[in-house]
């Protein structure tokens, strides 16, 4: 257990046994039921620390660092796709023998947990999409028509600056404090080869864009909460999907059996630190219902 700089909560490290990947997340709370955050695209757990300091007090919070991210371990040979991230928290929740979980994910953390609840639909208890990824679909020629648009926001430049400009353009409103998280992420971005970071982005957007999992919606059955931001300018896609944000998600969420939709006014694509106390009472009266 060590605590690294930026990180409010001691760091914890679990190496998984199958593949020796190695895992850094925060730990807090003792409550029956799990919260397990998943963060989005090059970011890291600390997106999550407003949404852990209320929640602890009444459930277990666990925010990963996903593999190439943060703290976790990263390698060349590491394939970065949504089915390994999913296959990575599995095997961190079976090892670490957590029972009544949840998954919070944000952005590709949300592909990552509607791929996990498609492949292991026994093992959750719900599901908090956090502006997720994976709502939207892309065509062969939307596909590229994407990509161009990240490159756009500087999405795949491994610069500091360049990473700085992404996060800002993540929020309708930043709040006083985003200073302190984009300290945090391009601290940790510059502990990687500028290489392999790259690389681990463009595996990331190849995964979100070539591994859908809106088939699988139909099928699953928990209950599934999907939080977007009125003035979310990432999802969806505005060139490609011109649309609102509450008619996309509306539509996009008509195939889940079990599945509730709230929109956060005044609020953009990084919600939990944008709208940390409404995204916190959205968790806390479906959770402790």
């Amino acid at each position: 257990m060590i605590r690294e700089k930026h990180y409010p909560y001691a760091v914890h490290k679990h190496k998984l046994k199958h593949t020796n990947v190695e895992l850094a997340f925060m730990e807090e709370g003792k409550g029956p039921k799990v919260i397990l955050f998943i963060h989005g695209l090059g970011h890291s757990s600390l997106g999550w620390v407003k949404n852990i300091a209320s929640l602890k007090d009444d459930f277990h919070c666990i925010a990963l660092d996903l593999p190439g991210n943060g703290l976790s371990s990263y390698d060349q040979e590491y394939p970065y796709s949504i089915h390994f991230f999913a296959r990575c928290i599995h095997d961190f929740i079976e090892e670490k023998g957590l029972k009544n979980v949840y998954l919070a994910g944000h952005s590709m953390g949300g592909q990552i947990s509607l791929m996990y609840a498609h492949l292991f639909s026994n093992e959750l208890s719900g599901l908090i999409l956090c502006a997720p990824a994976g709502l939207e679909t892309f065509g062969v020629w939307e596909k590229t028509l994407y990509k161009n648009t990240l490159q756009f926001l500087d999405l795949f430049n491994s610069e500091e600056n360049n990473l700085r400009q992404a996060i800002q353009n993540s929020f309708y409103k930043m709040p006083q404090d985003t200073q302190r998280l984009i300290n945090g992420f391009t601290d940790l971005m510059q502990l990687q080869d500028r290489k392999h970071y790259k690389y681990m982005l463009e595996c990331c957007i190849n995964g979100m864009l070539n591994e859908p999992v809106h088939a699988y919606f139909s099928s699953i059955t928990i209950p599934v909460y999907v939080v977007f931001g009125e003035r979310d300018n990432l999802i969806p896609n505005k060139f490609i999907h011109p649309t609102t944000v509450k008619l996309f998600a509306e539509k996009a969420i008509e195939d889940f059996p079990n599945a509730r939709l709230f929109i956060l006014r005044d609020c953009g694509h990084f919600l939990q630190w944008e709208k940390p106390k409404e995204l916190n009472k959205i968790i806390e009266e479906k959770l402790n219902n």
